[in-house]
């Protein structure tokens, strides 16, 4: 599924990287515990949803290779943030929708989970 098909599904706004929106993402993994996100082990192009909006939020996906993050409930993400992901190529959404919203929606499209 492309990132400008899934921002428009949860009414999000891209904050930072707009130039890769015409990426594809196979599976989606939704989890405020960052140490769950470090133990994913997939080849695939995974998209993190959480409501944990902060820079070890970013961290946790650069060393885990998540390209695209999705942050719930309305999170303002900071220009640090940005700052980092565009330095990693990637893609930060922000919903208002919640954390369960919005993967219900995506679950809805068929989008697979990790596991």
């Amino acid at each position: 599924m492309k990132i400008e098909e899934i921002t428009s599904l949860i009414s999000g706004t891209v904050v930072e990287g707009e130039a890769f929106i015409d990426r594809e993402v196979d599976c989606a993994f939704a989890s405020d515990l960052m140490s769950d996100v470090l133990t994913l082990r997939t080849d695939k192009s995974v998209m993190l949803i959480t409501g944990l909006c902060n820079m070890q939020t970013i961290r946790t996906c650069e060393m885990s290779d998540i390209k695209v993050v999705i942050f719930v409930r309305g999170k303002v993400v900071t220009e640090e943030m940005k700052e980092l992901a565009a330095d990693n190529d990637m893609v930060l959404i922000t919903t208002n929708f919640s954390l369960y919203r919005t993967s219900g929606l995506l679950f809805n499209t068929q989008l697979p989970g990790v596991y």
